[in-house]
């Protein structure tokens, strides 16, 4: 094993003790980050004083959403976040260090006081595996010890129980997930696996708002073995274009690079570390239905082609599915659109398959019109004022 394999191996020890002596003690861990200061006023001073973030994805969540919090830390996010949800809402902190998690639960009641909510959880797991809940799993370890390989056989055959019975986090239980600075601190081989648990615990028509640090050209080996920039969330910051692309492949569409700054945070050997806030949205998956729509794309591209390889051009009809239209009427793409829906809707289960692998195809209009409809009408008046 090289010295590489080895540091990569033993990431997550080194990420466990950093932060576990972070929260004892305020340590310049990333980069710092601007909130909103009527929110911070409820935060607990002992938390305010470890936040290691590095963005605000919690501008990006609304009132009444259940939201899941990756790497909670000293829990500063999900205090802001329990106030934008409110009452009616829900916030669920996911971190796998046992200080952070003592910190962040040990003002809980301070915050109730403050605000009147009692919607935010701490739970213990690690963000790459959200099925596993581990303190389920070390009350069994300390009645079952692993002493043997054996007992090793046993304990893994629990862990895979406890995925399947009582999940951590289930499918398609939260609105948003939200990570602040997190991802880039999980070892290589981790995550892909990280992105298909996002996609997982997300219910359809959901979104993950991140938060983290990424680089401009690939963070060389050299760079990757050293434990303090691991620490100092260098060391494991994807490249941009291969960050948003993770997304997509965990199946996401709609990436969106919200807050991208000009000026790099740190420049090290040359490669710039910037943090950057992405939106992607879940629920694109299913079949397609024609019911004769259409979507017109505005501009000010002359042609675009969305995550499901539609080519949109400028100014032309094209007939979408059920599915694509629904989306297209929701962010990130309703702006960008107008939507054409058929004079007389056709009932769901009146519809015909739609060839979504096919070439762009042009809707006429007489097909969302009606072959028969021969109306004429008087003028209306334009918008802002008379026409003509």
């Amino acid at each position: 094993m090289s010295a590489f394999d080895a540091l990569s191996t033993d990431v997550e020890r080194l990420v466990l003790d950093r932060y576990a002596d972070a929260a004892r003690t305020p340590a310049g861990l990333c980069c710092p980050s601007t909130n909103d200061p009527a929110l911070l006023a409820a935060v607990p001073r002992e938390i305010l004083a470890r936040d290691y973030g590095c963005g605000d994805p919690t501008r990006h969540v609304r009132a009444g959403e259940t939201v899941l919090d990756l790497g909670s830390g000293a829990g500063k996010a999900c205090y802001l976040l329990g106030q934008v949800v409110g009452e009616r809402g829900k916030v669920i902190g996911v971190d796998m260090n046992d200080e952070m998690l003592a910190l962040s639960r040990r003002h809980l009641p301070t915050f109730a006081g403050r605000t009147g909510l009692r919607n935010i959880e701490f739970r213990k797991g690690r963000i790459q595996d959200l099925a596993l809940d581990l303190e389920a799993l070390d009350r069994w370890l300390a009645a079952h010890p692993v002493t043997s390989s054996a007992r090793l056989g046993e304990a893994e055959a629990e862990a895979a129980r406890l995925r399947q019975a009582a999940p951590l986090v289930a499918d398609g239980a939260v609105d948003v997930v939200v990570s602040d600075c997190v991802l880039n601190l999980v070892r290589p081989q981790d995550k892909a696996a990280l992105f298909r648990e996002i996609h997982r615990v997300l219910r359809r028509g959901g979104r993950a708002v991140v938060s983290d640090i990424v680089s401009d050209e690939d963070v060389p080996e050299h760079l990757q073995r050293d434990p303090e920039l691991w620490a100092g969330c260098v060391s494991g910051a994807m490249r941009e274009d291969r960050f948003l692309q993770a997304f997509e492949e965990a199946g996401l569409f709609g990436v969106t690079l919200v807050e991208r700054p000009a000026a790099p945070w740190r420049t090290v050997e040359g490669i710039e570390f910037r943090s950057v806030t992405v939106v992607a949205y879940k629920g694109k998956e299913g079949p397609c239905w024609d019911r004769k729509q259409a979507v017109i794309y505005k501009g000010p591209f002359r042609e675009v082609r969305d995550d499901d390889g539609h080519v949109l051009r400028r100014g032309v009809r094209v007939a979408v599915c059920d599915k694509t239209f629904g989306l297209y009427s929701r962010p990130p793409y309703a702006e960008h659109f107008s939507l054409v829906a058929p004079l007389a809707p056709v009932p769901l289960e009146e519809a015909r398959p739609f060839p979504c692998g096919a070439d762009m195809l042009v809707r006429d209009p007489s097909e969302t019109k009606g072959g028969d409809y021969k109306v004429t009408t008087s003028a209306t008046s334009c918008a802002g004022g008379s026409c003509c």
